[in-house]
């Protein structure tokens, strides 16, 4: 089921003009709401009563301890597992009662980067790129860059060029290193220029050094694209660099929805107590 209107946001930072009278910042679409959310696997609950909004380009860290119900709540934000109660509305969308059409649809306006890279190894970084375009164009044609349409390869060029990697474009995937492989996944992410882009965890397979490297490309890119991201990180330095809002999981809920630049590293390490 898809909504008839755009729920919308004020921007942060309105600020009254000198005369007295309020002058506001651009009316956001609201990109994702959600509202009591619940969720259990075999009889044991996960979080329950969760509810939280994201307005266009906005960047939201999550952030609590290992089993928490992080990774679960973006596969149920993404309708890849179903809630037990509570309602998603994604990009207008009622993720809970859309049928598989309006899935695909959906998930083909976001963008996915994970902590496994998950390239093709025996294909050039430029067809896994355009793989990127697969839920959106799906077929044969957007399996390897020989066969992709002319319009599709430029998109998959224009991409890597993005994220600094447009001259390894013919190179096999097996055969870059972690930090290339994580630039050539958020490629592959941005191709289709989704309006969310989920990361889990995206720099935990990485050492420190590529790991601040990928996160520098992956939010430049993201705020210029005007993007909406949502992403998990156990590095407390990122949540608060990267996010402009900070969702905590803990005990069973999400008892923490704050302000980046009004949250201190002491405040998100207690979640983890």
């Amino acid at each position: 089921m898809t909504n008839s209107g755009l729920e919308t946001l004020v921007a942060p930072g309105a600020q009254p003009d000198r005369a007295g009278a309020d002058v506001f910042a651009p009316v956001l679409p609201v990109d994702l709401r959600v509202t009591g959310l619940t969720k259990s696997f075999s009889g044991t609950p996960i979080f329950k009563d969760v509810s939280f909004g994201l307005s266009r380009g906005e960047a939201v860290a999550i952030v609590g301890a290992n089993g928490t119900g992080k990774s679960t709540l973006l596969r149920c934000l993404m309708g890849l597992i179903p809630a037990d109660a509570g309602v998603i509305d994604v990009l207008g969308t009622d993720v809970g009662s859309a049928r598989s059409a309006q899935l695909r649809s959906m998930r083909a306006q976001m963008g996915l980067v994970s902590q496994k890279h998950n390239l093709v190894p025996r294909l050039s970084v430029l067809s896994n790129v355009v793989q990127g375009l697969l839920g959106q164009k799906p077929g044969p044609r957007h399996w390897s860059q020989s066969f992709a349409p002319a319009a599709s390869r430029q998109a998959a060029l224009d991409a890597l060029e993005k994220v600094g990697l447009a001259h390894l474009a013919e190179r096999r995937a097996d055969r870059l290193s972690g930090g290339q492989s994580q630039r050539v996944a958020i490629a592959r992410a941005l191709v289709g220029k989704p309006k969310i882009l989920i990361a889990d965890e995206p720099t935990a397979s990485l050492d420190p050094a590529a790991g601040e490297d990928v996160m520098d490309v992956f939010f430049d890119l993201a705020r210029r694209e005007g993007v909406t991201v949502i992403f998990i990180s156990h590095n407390i330095d990122h949540a608060l660099r990267y996010g402009d809002r900070v969702l905590g999981l803990a005990n069973g809920g999400m008892p923490l929805d704050a302000r980046a630049d009004g949250l201190s590293a002491e405040k998100l390490r207690g979640l983890y107590d």
